[in-house]
């Protein structure tokens, strides 16, 4: 009596069972699904450092406008902008100094984008507004924030930062 091993186990067949496949595909899934959220995270959190950067290198503009202007560079200062920039584009275009040869000044190559909006528009804020204010006096240039309305990973709306 011969015995047929084509039903007793697995015997030489290859493949995975339905059962092999179910477990296999839940371990992906598990750990996929663990992923995604710590991209994301990731993400955020290079999106908020590019935050940063963008606001301290147009801060350090300013700033350093303000001391050049306040040094006499640029000649007469005009009235309400206390020394500070009447808006970004200047820092760009460059302002002429108060010399012989009336060389331009520039104090950023480009206007920063903000990574949260994607785009180079920022809101403003003159030394007269509020800290907190989203709208500009129009007085002159002395903060910058962003005009994103999401919550940076601390819980403070990125447009306090």
């Amino acid at each position: 009596m011969a015995i047929d091993n084509r039903y007793m186990g697995r015997g030489n067949q290859k493949g995975l069972t339905l059962i092999e496949l179910i477990v296999a595909f839940t371990i992906l899934l598990v750990l996929s699904s663990m992923a995604v959220p710590l991209a994301r995270s990731k993400i955020r959190a290079e999106r908020e450092r590019a935050l940063r950067e963008a606001q301290d290198e147009v801060r350090r503009a300013i700033d350093l406008y303000h001391d050049c202007n306040l040094a006499g560079y640029f000649g007469p200062v005009k009235d309400g902008t206390d020394y500070y920039p009447e808006n970004l584009k200047m820092l760009v275009e460059g302002v002429k100094r108060n010399d012989a040869q009336g060389s331009k000044m520039r104090f950023l190559r480009r206007i920063p984008i903000d990574p949260f909006t994607g785009k180079a528009e920022w809101g403003l804020r003159s030394d007269q507004d509020d800290p907190k204010s989203t709208s500009w006096g129009g007085q002159n240039v002395f903060d910058i924030y962003s005009k994103s309305t999401d919550k940076g990973s601390d819980g403070t709306p990125y447009a306090e930062w």
